[in-house]
């Protein structure tokens, strides 16, 4: 069993308070014994992030106590060439692990960020996955970190009121194709529409449908999860895909 979770973020004042606010929750979900645990796409005041460990110094200090890893957002790295959006993975020992670069920048991100060319699979708790908001949009993300063994994908969201129910169908669509549960943690405030997103998977006579669960306001959510009881019908799904033209 893992024990998977997610935070759906509001609007704070600065950095500072929402990180230690943040904080909090984090330790709250530490103390249930979450073992991995996703935020939203760029949740701060300020989401050009130059210097990582210092920006989530409390952050790195909570997963080494919890023995947790924490996917603390998505944000621009501040650089003078090559902006990328990435996804920053803290490890259960309390350093940095990993990134997830965004693979598809969105709209206006097309004119400054560089994009990311390779899904990563990252393995502490369980393996996993990070789609990054735009994403989700796109099959082959999801589908590649699936074949290349994810067992859950997390998916550090940012999402406009009007794109919710777009973006929801989306998200359960990658679960069902993929045969895999998805945590896609939103932003509430009055531009972006919150809802963030837990898809679960049940079986009902050879029909796999999705089970929803959804935060409102500033909220989080934690969940265990027996991983390998996706496998078989993941495997099934894969397997009956054909060759065409």
């Amino acid at each position: 069993m893992v024990k998977l979770g997610m935070i759906q973020t509001v609007s704070y004042q600065n950095n500072q308070k929402g990180i230690s606010r943040v904080s909090q929750i984090l330790r709250e979900l530490g103390r249930q014994e979450t073992d991995i645990i996703c935020l939203p796409e760029q949740w701060l005041k300020e989401n050009r992030i130059s210097d990582f460990d210092s920006e989530f110094s409390e952050f790195k200090e909570i997963a080494r106590d919890f023995s947790m890893t924490i996917i603390p957002g998505a944000f621009y790295e501040n650089k003078k060439k090559n902006t990328s959006i990435i996804a920053p993975v803290i490890g259960p020992e309390g350093e940095f692990i990993g990134r997830q670069e965004k693979i598809h920048p969105f709209d206006y991100e097309r004119n400054t960020v560089k994009p990311g060319k390779e899904a990563k699979i990252f393995n502490t708790a369980c393996k996993f996955g990070v789609v990054i908001c735009y994403d989700m949009v796109f099959p082959q993300v999801a589908n590649t970190l699936t074949k290349k063994g994810a067992q859950v994908l997390l998916s550090p969201s940012r999402i406009v009121r009007r794109g919710i129910e777009s973006w929801q169908m989306y998200v359960q669509v990658r679960a069902l194709e993929n045969r895999i549960p998805i945590l896609a943690a939103n932003v509430e405030n009055r531009r972006f529409g919150g809802n963030s997103l837990l898809v679960d998977l049940v079986e009902n006579n050879k029909v796999v449908n999705t089970k929803l669960t959804k935060l409102k306001k500033e909220d989080s959510i934690s969940k265990e999860f027996k991983l390998e009881k996706y496998q078989k019908n993941r495997k099934i799904r894969f397997s009956d895909a054909k060759k065409f033209r």
